[in-house]
């Protein structure tokens, strides 16, 4: 029986000339944050990049070569400008072809035949597995654990919901999770280096943070854990009697599963 695939991480890669010149604002960022937090899950990257065709295939070489589960954004189109189809496909080593599946959900859509443009939007690559669009039955495309989705966030945030629940349930951990952070007043970032040193030597397992703020006329650390919940547990009573022992003032932040 074939095991379910564990990944390192999850990573995204969000497209757009339109992104980087600022004339659209991402709004996928946050949402995957906040979809993968539903489910116990974290995000370990994120690119940004244009609609250039070198810049994409060479990118979807290295994330393919990885073992991410990687959800892309943009570019699936059947305009000009929508090359991300063809850069996975090039960084696979495969060709595009028309998917029957994907086929079959336009007619239903729009009725027998369609325009080349809207043929175009169902070519993908060989070996390709459709991810079902709520909104128009234009499917993405999932490849190497690569999910490929629409720009248009009313299409691509149900369809990242459906691959998460459908092809990873087995990833899901809600609750297995914490995030705790405790504010620091007065003290420098260099000060804190060396208790933040042996903590993480001491709970690898987590993440830690120090975020310092410049509140004149004071300074401000905010400190964060994050990661399994009884390591963060352990970890913030050590910490807070490390900060009381050296006479640091510190009081609780916001925390969250």
């Amino acid at each position: 029986m074939t095991q379910p695939f564990q990944p390192d991480g999850f990573g995204a890669v969000i497209i757009g000339d339109e992104l980087l010149s600022g004339k659209r604002q991402d709004r996928h960022l946050p949402k995957v944050i906040e979809l993968l937090s539903a489910r116990g899950l974290e995000l370990d990257w994120v690119r940004y990049l244009g609609d250039d065709s070198a810049r994409l295939t060479r990118s979807f070489r290295e994330t393919f070569a990885s073992n991410d589960v990687v959800f892309s954004f943009g570019g699936i189109g059947g305009t000009p400008d929508d090359r991300t189809r063809q850069c996975a496909a090039e960084a696979a080593g495969v060709t595009v072809e028309a998917h029957p599946v994907g086929l079959r959900e336009l007619e239903a859509q729009f009725g027998p035949g369609g325009t080349p443009q809207r043929l175009r939007m169902v070519e993908f690559p060989q070996g390709a597995d459709i991810i079902p669009n709520p909104v128009n039955r234009v499917p993405g495309f999932s490849l190497h654990h690569h999910h490929f989705v629409p720009g248009f966030p009313n299409m691509a945030w149900p369809m990242i919901e459906w691959v998460l629940d459908s092809l990873y349930p087995h990833l899901h951990a809600v609750g297995s999770r914490k995030e705790v952070n405790l504010v620091v007043r007065g003290v420098r970032e260099s000060e804190m280096t060396p208790t933040l040193e042996e903590f993480n030597a001491r709970y690898p397992e987590l993440k830690i943070s120090c975020l310092p703020r410049w509140c004149p006329p004071d300074f401000e650390l905010e400190l964060g854990l994050r990661g399994p919940v009884a390591d963060v547990e352990a970890a913030r009573v050590e910490l807070e009697q490390a900060l009381t022992g050296n006479g640091w003032r510190w009081e609780n932040g916001r925390s969250r599963n």
